[in-house]
């Protein structure tokens, strides 16, 4: 599939600006610049953070009101139960604060809804038991700045309610004795993107400061903090960053015994966000998925090395369980969608029996992304249709379904992401509705877009240089690993790898020669040959081999050039 390339185009003065101020080099330079990171502030935050760059907590709404009920509970040792989501962000966001509260002699509950019974945030159910149980507290932590309804229900069987979200309110807050987000409409806060967690390590700041606490109180937390920050994929920007970055300076030293065990079972080399995000978070997600959300927290919490060492097995195990069910509803569905000869369509919708509600969105997720369309995909069970949804950039999947309303039972979510229930005799009317909709808004004209960071040549690379772009570290959602295009380079060698799933070139630009991979695009060997001149863009990486090290391009796209 054709793809665009948008190649920025720094300030030159700017940049010249940085090097000569900074003493750093000309790519680092480039990349700040294009990120608008140019003040002394922002550059001294962003390379180097330091504990003193969080924010007062304090200037985020309802925080003083939440953290005198707290201190009111702590007076008088309440009961308090803190109910959570399923979700990385949401089990560390429990294990942090009822760890934090535990330490300060409170007795803490924990209430969080199985994904595949319950599903997502507060249901009436769950705070009958709670009450039931006896608590008078209930904060929230990744979930309840809608639930209006289940708030006034707890109120009427006499609990009081903190919230702290970070996902988008409502016009109508619940009416709680708190509610911390940082998202609310009157919030001055500077920093709007925390994560769920975000806003637990927000409160117990603001606890430690209240009692006159030492820093190292809420600091301590900052590896559990980093790793629910990196999981739920917000900006790693501005106080985000601030969390990561010291964060995983304590990840690699954590004495948290079930993630130091959790890292040792990923068997990644380095400590950095690509560990979280691909060794670290499927692991805890998978047990929210598989319906085992306990056994994540308890990992987490656990001071028994046995049991910890147990549970990191159980996480491995579900983990596995989950990546078989998603490979074979994803095998199925491509089935369906080949055999019926879908592709020729702007949407895909595909359904199946019994597909495995905790996976389908993951394989939504890859389907949207290796046929370029937005998808959604369902299961058939109970005369009914549920499943998820996923879309392209370009094309708002929520506002979709806005306009096919009527054809579907209930649906939630954003524009890229939706959950999704369709009576089965409103299947059909449905996928028409859907696709007409999508054509009207010229779906199949959508180009995949590459924003690269900036155009550079070999000759004005080094080792060095490549080197210091770890500077620009953690990578994550709106601070992306920089990008680069290569133009007019000739192929010196060109094969595939791993049995044809890889690219491996050899380029040559003047007397400059590197290699190139390009992982899962093997098949583009049979489109080219020796002297061809090609253009890429891919990341810049340092290879080691056999003692070795060298410049290699990541590929991320190729073309020939004009």
């Amino acid at each position: 599939m054709n793809k665009k390339w948008e190649i920025s185009k720094a300030d030159k003065e700017k940049v010249e600006q940085l090097q000569e101020k900074y003493k750093i080099n000309k790519l680092l330079a480039t990349l700040l610049v294009n990120r608008e990171i140019t003040t002394e502030e922002k550059i001294t935050k962003f390379l180097n953070p330091k504990r003193n760059d969080f924010y007062n907590p304090f200037g985020m709404p309802d925080m003083e009101k939440a953290i005198n009920r707290i201190l009111k509970a702590i007076d008088s040792n309440e009961k308090i139960i803190i109910y959570g989501d399923y979700d990385v962000d949401g089990i560390t966001s429990v294990a942090v604060l009822k760890s934090f509260l535990e330490e300060r002699g409170l007795g803490i509950g924990v209430y969080i809804p199985n994904r595949l019974n319950e599903g997502y945030g507060l249901n009436k159910e769950a705070i009958k038991h709670i009450s039931e149980n006896g608590y008078q507290l209930m904060i929230t932590v990744d979930c309840g700045i809608t639930a209006i309804e289940e708030v006034e229900y707890a109120k009427s069987l006499g609990i009081e309610t903190i919230v702290t979200d970070h996902h988008e309110p409502i016009e109508t807050l619940p009416d709680a004795i708190a509610v911390v987000d940082a998202k609310r409409k009157d919030s001055q806060y500077e920093c709007r993107n925390l994560a769920g967690v975000g806003v637990v390590f927000k409160l117990i700041q603001a606890l430690s400061i209240k009692l006159g606490l030492d820093e190292k109180e809420y600091l301590k937390f900052l590896d559990i903090v980093c790793v629910g920050t990196i999981s739920d994929i917000v900006p790693l920007t501005d106080e985000n960053r601030v969390i990561v970055k010291l964060g995983l300076k304590l990840v690699e030293q954590t004495r948290n015994l079930g993630l130091k065990e959790i890292l040792q079972s990923c068997g990644y080399s380095k400590i950095n966000s690509t560990t979280i995000s691909f060794g670290v978070a499927p692991r805890i997600n998978a047990c929210g998925r598989m319906g085992h959300q306990e056994e994540a927290l308890n990992l987490l919490l656990s001071k028994n090395l046995e049991e910890v060492k147990e549970l990191a097995l159980k996480l491995n195990e579900y983990n596995k369980t989950r990546q078989d069910i998603e490979k074979s509803i994803y095998q199925e569905a491509v089935e369906k969608i080949e055999k019926d000869n879908l592709t020729k369509n702007n949407t895909l919708v595909v359904y199946g029996n019994n597909w495995h509600h905790g996976v389908i969105g993951i394989v939504s997720s890859k389907i949207t992304e290796l046929y370029f369309k937005p998808s959604i995909l369902l299961s058939e069970e109970d005369g009914e249709y549920k499943g998820s949804g996923r879309s392209i950039n370009g094309f708002d999947l929520h506002e979709a379904l806005m306009e096919c309303n009527q054809t579907i039972k209930k649906f939630g979510g954003h524009a890229m992401a939706v959950g999704i229930t369709i009576e089965k005799d409103k299947i059909e009317e449905f996928k028409e509705m859907f696709e007409k909709i999508a054509k009207e808004k010229n779906v199949d004209k959508i180009i995949p877009i590459i924003n690269v960071d900036a155009e550079i040549k070999l000759d004005e690379i080094n080792k060095e240089m490549v080197e210091s772009l770890k500077e620009l570290e953690p990578y994550g959602e709106a601070n992306k690993m920089p990008v680069f295009a290569f133009k007019n380079l000739k192929i010196e060698s060109i094969r595939a790898l791993t049995n044809g799933k890889n690219l491996k070139l050899t380029v040559k630009d003047n007397k400059n020669i590197v290699n190139a991979i390009g992982f899962n695009l093997g098949e583009l060997v049979e489109n080219y040959k020796i002297g061809d001149k090609i253009d890429i863009v891919g990341n810049l990486e340092i290879n080691s081999f056999n003692g070795v090290e060298s410049i290699q391009i990541n590929i991320k796209d190729i073309m020939k050039s004009i």
